[in-house]
């Protein structure tokens, strides 16, 4: 199947082995990475920044397939994420740098055209969230209000 807003067939991305055991070399225990989920949480990274984290460094192929939880879980009971999930927040930043962009590049079409197509993900992102529960149903995106948003 084709790609939404480019013209070209995508191949899928990397696909993770299938393991259904923990590897033999994997030295840390569920609970010393729950703490470390929480610890990288509060430095402010995302989620996705934590699993990078804890695979480059401190060598955890997988968080699930060790503790039986992924990242997100951890940290909704730790109650560390934030109210915005984080595909929705990264579609958001990007969509404020792109105006700031177009207040200098007024004829900058190429960009416009990037900024509809950011934003029309956006809204798509926002009514499954509203739809799962995730949000709630009063939640909407403003351009203007946009910066507020991610804070």
């Amino acid at each position: 199947m084709a790609r939404m807003h480019a013209r070209v067939k995508g191949k899928s991305g990397s696909k993770k082995p299938l393991e259904s055991k923990v590897p033999k070399w994997v030295e840390k225990k569920p609970k010393e990475i729950i703490t470390l989920v929480e610890k990288l949480s509060k430095q402010e990274l995302s989620s996705s920044q934590i699993g990078l984290a804890l695979r480059d460094s401190y060598g955890v192929p997988s968080v699930k397939l060790i503790t039986g939880k992924s990242i997100l879980e951890i940290l909704k009971e730790a109650k560390l994420v934030g109210t915005i999930p984080e595909d929705l927040k990264n579609l958001i930043k990007k969509s404020i740098t792109i105006r700031k962009h177009l207040k200098s590049n007024k004829k900058d079409n190429f960009s416009t055209r990037g900024l509809q197509l950011t934003e029309s993900k956006i809204r798509r992102l926002q009514k499954y969230y509203k739809n799962k529960g995730v949000l709630p149903a009063d939640w909407n995106y403003h351009p203007d209000r946009a910066e507020l948003l991610v804070d």
